[in-house]
């Protein structure tokens, strides 16, 4: 499920994307309604509008697709909830739901930058690079509240990471100067915002029990603060590519470092394997990893998804006009993807609760 671009109108568009259709199936229609600042607007499309998608892949052999594009006269707010209607023409015939619905960018300033996710991963946050936040989870359990952003004050650099306490009752924000900004009870434990650093911070991963975080420079500098150990860095040592991200081992109390090219670096925490001698389509952007350290994923910029010692549960490589900028993990068979327009793609166990943010 995404968002084609649609500089013509200022009309929010909703792509439907159909899997587990029986094979040899044909949508024969869909109808639905999406629901934005309390009011309901309702949308249908024909099944002509219907193609099936492209050549199925490692991650949906057996399973068809079809997409289309349906526009919607209501402003953007929550996910539609889409009824789909198919007819495989020898009697047989369904109807499937799905949420679908993450608008299309309409502020070209702004865009979506970093995701974090609580503990076990039933709600999730987005940030935009002017720091709005945004949080997704089910309906009144109070998983992702908002505890306040930096949306409406002057920044001295742009939001590029979050982090989240395991309890979902607080935030942290990164700035590219390395400024940190903690929300609800998250504590502040200290930043470098007023010191000169030699590359931009780009990433942030907490410790365990939320009494510490790392942030990691795009020249493989690493700082610590609270709880959260100094267990070494790439600053100063010879890079192939800078660095992207960051994950913590949460069993180690380690972590990791990804570079653009996929290249890991650990510290204090297992070596799983990487990309860094694969020719990628696409740049790494970001990583994850599961809570016993037992692996990690990476993300490229296309949405292409690289496990290591965990289950490949699928990517988005090449569906999404927009290009990723975070990986999210729950637990260890489930993950999500945020592109910079906050469309959020949910794979494995990791239930969709809707987009976050909007851009």
């Amino acid at each position: 499920m995404g968002v084609p671009s649609n500089p013509a109108s200022n009309t929010p568009w909703f792509k439907v994307t159909l899997y587990n259709v029986p094979s040899g199936a044909t949508p024969s229609g869909a109808s639905g309604t999406v629901r934005s600042g309390g009011k309901t607007a309702p949308w249908s499309l024909d099944g002509a509008a219907f193609a099936e998608t492209q050549t199925p892949n490692a991650w949906d052999i057996g399973i068809a697709g079809f997409q289309s594009v349906a526009p919607t006269s209501a402003s953007w707010g929550q996910p539609a909830t889409v009824s789909v209607t198919w007819n495989d023409g020898v009697g047989g015939s369904g109807t499937t739901s799905q949420l679908v619905g993450i608008p299309t960018c309409q502020d070209v300033s702004r865009r979506a930058s970093a995701m974090a996710t609580n503990q076990d991963g039933t709600g999730y946050w987005g940030v935009t690079t002017d720091g709005h936040i945004g949080g997704a989870a089910p309906a009144n359990s109070g998983l992702a509240d908002n505890f306040g952003d930096m949306g409406y004050l002057a920044l001295n650099a742009p939001i590029v990471g979050m982090a989240a306490l395991p309890n979902s009752q607080g935030y942290w924000l990164l700035g590219g100067d390395g400024g940190v900004f903690s929300f609800g009870l998250a504590q502040f434990y200290g930043s470098t915002g007023g010191m000169r650093l030699n590359a931009p911070v780009v990433g942030m991963a907490a410790t365990p029990d939320g009494g510490g975080y790392w942030f990691v420079a795009s020249d493989g500098g690493v700082f610590a603060y609270g709880d959260a150990r100094f267990y070494g860095s790439m600053g100063g040592k010879p890079l192939n590519r800078p660095i992207v991200g960051m994950a913590a081992d949460q069993a180690t109390g380690g972590y990791w470092l990804v570079a653009s090219d996929g290249g890991i670096f650990s510290f204090n925490a297992p070596f799983w394997g990487s990309t860094g001698s694969l020719v990628l389509n696409q740049p790494i952007i970001g990583m994850e990893a599961a809570p016993d350290g037992s692996g990690y994923r990476l993300a490229a910029v296309d949405g292409g998804v690289f496990s290591f010692n965990l289950p490949f549960e699928g990517s988005y490589a090449g569906k999404d006009p927009h290009p990723m900028v975070a990986i999210t993990g729950q637990g260890s068979t489930g993950y999500r993807l945020l592109d910079n327009c906050g469309g959020v793609y949910s794979f494995g166990t990791a239930p969709f609760y809707g987009a976050s943010i909007v851009c």
